[in-house]
């Protein structure tokens, strides 16, 4: 199963992680896997790539584990981007928990 947890401080969407494979069909093959990636990949690429924020991503290949913070000091447009972006994550893969329950998990931790 594929967890991805996001990390709140208070109303806050400071980060996630994602760890695991869904194990919904083989490695190449498993859209659930396919969509958790590519998800958190479009997120770390708006906001490092276009946004230019050096949100601190830590990649573990063996774990099968992701983890994003976004930096604590953004001005308010950019907190609002992030923000909307993150909480935009969060309901997407929240549906997706919806569809496929057995295969991800979505929480929350402060």
């Amino acid at each position: 199963m594929t967890t991805v947890t996001f990390f709140t401080e208070g109303q806050r969407i400071t980060g996630f992680e994602a760890s695991g494979h869904s194990g919904f069909a083989p490695e190449g093959e498993d859209i659930v896997c396919s969509a958790v990636t590519s998800t958190v990949r479009l997120v770390e690429c708006v906001l490092n790539d276009v946004m230019g924020l050096c949100a601190a991503v830590k990649v573990d290949e063996r774990a099968a584990m992701i983890s994003l913070r976004i930096p604590g000091s953004l001005g308010p447009s950019a907190e609002d981007t992030c923000q909307t972006l993150l909480a935009g994550m969060m309901l997407y893969l929240s549906e997706l928990h919806n569809e496929y329950p057995n295969y991800i998990e979505v929480l929350e931790a402060e």
